[in-house]
This record gives structure tokens, C-alpha cells and sequence, in this order.
């Protein structure tokens, strides 16, 4: 109940910033249901990907209209990501509600590190050269940047909240930069949020591997004790 009272209070927040910055319906609406969404997310809730579907459609829209190209069709691998993270937390997950927390392993690392300096080198240089974008090489690494940290949010990895922490400071800097302040405020909380999710998924992800441990225990001193109970 706490955990919801913290929301409601959070969502008031924004509606009162909301009107106090003349801020438009569909900035508060992007705004609302982006919170919700990374909320829900920090917390391991599958209802997470619903809302994070609605949101990227209004985030298009937004992007769309102050020239921020790269993360207009940012948004649209976050809506296929969405369905792909919705499918995997919902496999491999036992009795519980989501699929359990993993680690990067260190080969993923090299892979994603090429592709954010190919991709956002590349999608800067396209931005740059064909579009009236603004300021083209920092809104596409910031937006390769967020598709990393999709995939492996989608993939229910532990490292998604350190590259989202790095993304949300940058975020919160390049909105503000565009008058975007809403968004830069919502980025802000992301922040809050991001440090909160790595908390408890790692605190979640070490119970997890402890409850596996003890059990492979249990299960290798079974035997054991059956064979002993034979002999004797």
C-alpha cells in the first residue's frame, strides 16, 4: 500500500508541474504513463509491458514534433521489445509471477559495445547529413544506448539498470536543452527509479540464487542420506 501512495504522490506531482508549465495533454499523458511504466518495471510487474506499449505510441508523437528524429524511431523498436520482453518474462519463470533475474555474461559485453559505436556513429552521421535533427550525434547515442538497455531489460538482465541510470542523466540534460521540461522532470524520476529497480532486482536476483543453491544442496545430501540409511 505504500509502494502505491508513493505513485499516486508522484503522479500528482507531475500533474501540478504539468499545469504550472502550460505543458500540452499528450506531453502529460506520455509523461503519466511513463512513470507507471518504469514503475511497474522496478518492481517486476508483467503489466509493465502493456502500459510501456500506449506509452512509446504517444512518446512517437512527441518526438516527432520538436525534430528529435533518432528517438521518434527509438520508439518503435521499444514497441517491438515490449512484445518480445512481455513474452520472456512470462517463460521460464516456475511458480513465480515473472522469469528470474540474470546476469550479463561477459561475452554479451564486446557485442553491445560495438554496436552502440557503430549504430550511434552511423545513425548521427544519417541524422546530421539528411535531417534538420538538432543535435544529432548525442540524441542517437543516447538512443542506441536506450536499445541496449531494452534488450536486456526485455531479457530480464540485471545490468539494464546501470545503462539506464547512464541514460536517464543524459536524458534529463538533453530535454532540458529542448524546453522539454516535463519530460526532462519525468527523466529525473526515471533516475530515482532506475537506482530503486537496481536495488531490488539485485537484492531479488542473490535470494534467487540462494534459494537455487540451497536446493541443489538439499538435492545432492538426498541421495546420500538414502544410500547411508541402505548401508546401514
Amino acid at each position: 500500500m505504500k509502494k502505491i501512495w508513493t505513485l499516486i504522490i508522484l503522479l500528482a506531482v507531475i500533474l501540478m508541474l504539468a499545469w504550472l508549465t502550460s505543458s500540452t495533454a499528450l506531453e502529460i499523458a506520455a509523461t503519466a504513463t511513463g512513470l507507471l511504466c518504469v514503475w511497474l518495471t522496478a518492481r517486476e510487474n508483467i503489466w509493465a509491458w502493456p502500459i510501456s506499449m500506449i506509452n512509446v505510441a504517444l512518446f512517437f508523437y512527441t518526438f516527432w514534433e520538436v525534430k528529435l528524429y533518432a528517438d521518434m524511431t527509438l520508439q518503435i523498436f521499444f514497441f517491438i521489445l515490449s512484445i518480445y520482453g512481455w513474452i520472456v518474462w512470462l517463460t521460464r519463470r516456475g511458480a513465480a509471477g515473472v522469469r528470474p533475474t540474470r546476469r550479463l555474461r561477459r561475452w554479451g559485453i564486446l557485442p553491445l559495445a560495438l554496436f552502440l559505436v557503430a549504430a550511434s556513429g552511423g545513425w548521427g552521421y544519417v541524422l546530421e547529413r539528411y535531417t534538420d535533427a538538432s543535435i544529432p550525434y548525442v540524441d542517437a547515442f543516447i538512443a542506441t544506448l536506450s536499445i541496449v538497455a531494452q534488450i536486456l531489460l526485455s531479457a530480464k538482465i540485471l545490468e539494464n539498470w546501470i545503462i539506464w541510470i547512464v541514460i536517464d542523466v543524459l536524458s534529463v540534460g538533453m530535454y532540458a536543452y529542448k524546453g522539454l521540461d516535463m519530460i526532462a522532470l519525468l527523466y529525473l524520476i526515471y533516475l530515482g527509479i532506475a537506482i530503486s529497480g537496481l536495488v531490488t532486482w539485485r537484492r531479488n536476483y542473490r535470494a534467487d540464487q540462494a534459494k537455487a543453491a540451497k536446493e541443489m544442496e538439499s538435492a545432492a545430501a538426498q541421495p546420500g542420506t538414502m544410500n547411508g540409511a541402505v548401508e546401514g
